[in-house]
This record gives C-alpha cells, sequence and structure tokens, in this order.
C-alpha cells in the first residue's frame, strides 16, 4: 500500500537524506550499502544533517555571500530546528525530519546534537586551538556523530551495560580517528585558505615529520582501539564500519608515507579503485582477521563524517 500523509512525509526526507549521502561522499556512501536496511537508513539521516551543518560553515553559504554572523544565524536556526524536531517528530525541512527520527527511533538526543553544534560553532570563529579545546571540538565534531550511529546499529538489543561501554568506547575512538586524519589531510584548505590550526603546538607552515608521525601514532591507537570491538558489533553494521576501519587505516599510511611539506599544499585520498577493492574485502572476509572480543587490536589488522 502506498503512504499517504505524514507517512510518505516521512519516506519522502528519508529518501532525500540517502541522496545526500551518495551526492557528498564515495566512501561513507558505498560503506553505508554494507549496512542492513534499517541501519542503511538511519546511517543516512545522521550524515544528511551533519553535512548540512558543515556546508553552512564552509561551503555553499559562504559561497552564496553569507558572512559569518549570517551564518552563525543559519546554524543557529538548524539546531533549534533539529531540537524542535526531535521533541515532536516533525519538521519542515526534509533533512531536519529524516534525523528526527532516527533519533527517536534510536533513542539519541540533545547530549548529542548540543556538543556537535557547538562544535560547528567554533568552525566560524578563528581557530588557534588548546589541548581541551581540541578535546572537546572533536568529540562534538565526529565522536558524537560515532554515538550517534552506534545507536542505530544497536537499535533493538536489549541493554547490556559492559558491552554498550565497549562499543560507545569504539565509536567515539573510530570518530576521533577520523577527524584527526581530516586535520592533517586538510591542512592545505584549512590552514592555507582558511587560516585554522587544529593541532596545538604545532605550526601548519612548518609541519616536521617528527610532528607528523606523532598526530599519526595517536590516529593509529584510535584505530586500534575501535578496531577491537569490530567483531563484536551486529551483522547489520558489522562489514560497513570494518570497511570504514579499512580506509582510515589504508588513509593514515598514505599519510605516513607522504613528506610533510606536501600536505600544506595539497590533499591527500585514497583513490576510488583502492576503496573499492578494501570494501570488497570487508564483503568478502567480513570476520577473518578481526581482532577477538576484548582482545587488543593493530590498525593493520584492517586494510578507514559533518569528508572523506
Amino acid at each position: 500500500m502506498t503512504p499517504t500523509g505524514l507517512d510518505l512525509y516521512h519516506r519522502t526526507a528519508r529518501l532525500g537524506s540517502a541522496r545526500v549521502i551518495t551526492e557528498y561522499s564515495t566512501s561513507f556512501g558505498l560503506a553505508s550499502r554494507l549496512c542492513s536496511r534499517a541501519v542503511r537508513t538511519h546511517v543516512a539521516a545522521i550524515y544528511a544533517l551533519v553535512r548540512i551543518a558543515d556546508e553552512i560553515v564552509d561551503g555553499p553559504a559562504e559561497e552564496a555571500g553569507l558572512d559569518r554572523d549570517e551564518r552563525r544565524a543559519v546554524l543557529d536556526a538548524l539546531e533549534v530546528e533539529t531540537e524542535r524536531a526531535i521533541r515532536c517528530g516533525y519538521s519542515a525541512n526534509l533533512v531536519v525530519d529524516a534525523f528526527a527520527q532516527t533519533a527517536r527511533a534510536t533513542g539519541f538526543g540533545v547530549e548529542s546534537t548540543r556538543p556537535f553544534f557547538a562544535s560547528m560553532r567554533r568552525d566560524l570563529d578563528p581557530v588557534d586551538f588548546d589541548a581541551d579545546e581540541l578535546d572537546a571540538y572533536v568529540y562534538g565534531s565526529a565522536e558524537v556523530i560515532g554515538l550517534m550511529c552506534l545507536r542505530a546499529f544497536s537499535e533493538g538489543l536489549p541493554a547490556d551495560a559492559e558491552r554498550d561501554l565497549r562499543w560507545q568506547r569504539g565509536a567515539r575512538h573510530l570518530g576521533a580517528a577520523f577527524q584527526k586524519l581530516n586535520f592533517l589531510r586538510d591542512l592545505a584548505d584549512d590552514f592555507g585558505e582558511r587560516g585554522r590550526r587544529y593541532l596545538p603546538g604545532i605550526d601548519p607552515a612548518h609541519l616536521t615529520e617528527a610532528q607528523k608521525s606523532r598526530v599519526l601514532d595517536d590516529i593509529d591507537r584510535d584505530l586500534a582501539i575501535a578496531g577491537g570491538v569490530i567483531a563484536e558489533l551486529p551483522g547489520g553494521c558489522r562489514r560497513a564500519v570494518a570497511a570504514a576501519h579499512g580506509l582510515f587505516s589504508e588513509l593514515s599510511a598514505r599519510l605516513r608515507r607522504t613528506p610533510a611539506p606536501r600536505l600544506v599544499r595539497e590533499r591527500v585520498s585514497v583513490p576510488s579503485p583502492r576503496k573499492l577493492a578494501l570494501l570488497l574485502r570487508s564483503v568478502v572476509r567480513p570476520r577473518r582477521g578481526m581482532p577477538r572480543p576484548g582482545a587488543p587490536a593493530e590498525a593493520s589488522a584492517f586494510a578507514h563524517g559533518a569528508r572523506p
């Protein structure tokens, strides 16, 4: 039976979010296809809202001529609308509507969205972080997104406090790894074009090999912790998370091979054929090579969002 009324509206909103992830990210778009349909729908809804917020800060809103104060006002309005939609279950903004349906279905709310919007708002100001500010920024811009996705992954599972803590730790570290990778690979744009300095004590214009290696060592520790719980995850998401972990690990390896001075001039990425190979590996070998639940993990055990 064809849905009508509110059901049709919600379905249309979900379809719109799925289109956003397809158009904006080959990596997340392809990896999400390894999820079950229900999980894939939730992941697309989360990604779409995060992407729209990011585009307000740096992308089309700026190109359209909105100054910093105007972009802040648009971002603030998006946050207000998001909270309202989570409370009542409807938004005239289709992306927000889809996100609100996912938040209500999986059980997250302002404890996740407020840190996220705070980090997005921080990008509208001149950026020069100390260690505590960086931790708060990474939590809001990346770790809470991992936690939101984890809610989608575990929807319908019985409560298990110890398991949930392990999975939350893994989700936060995977999100943190992705954000820190962005700091290095987007150095040319963030510092060269926008004057942002995310990494405390590091002058991006004079990044050394030793400094680059310290950042990548921290990233690989994050990946190792995240990798240690992948084998435990539900079947509806396990392959997709393994694929993302593999892509992040590949990007880390490529950044290690790239001389530090080049990072200020060019953006390092994983070529599309390599991405496809890593995704296929996750399909064909979803379990082999994965760490035992609770066992130490190495980032090399796998052959990787508001940018993959």
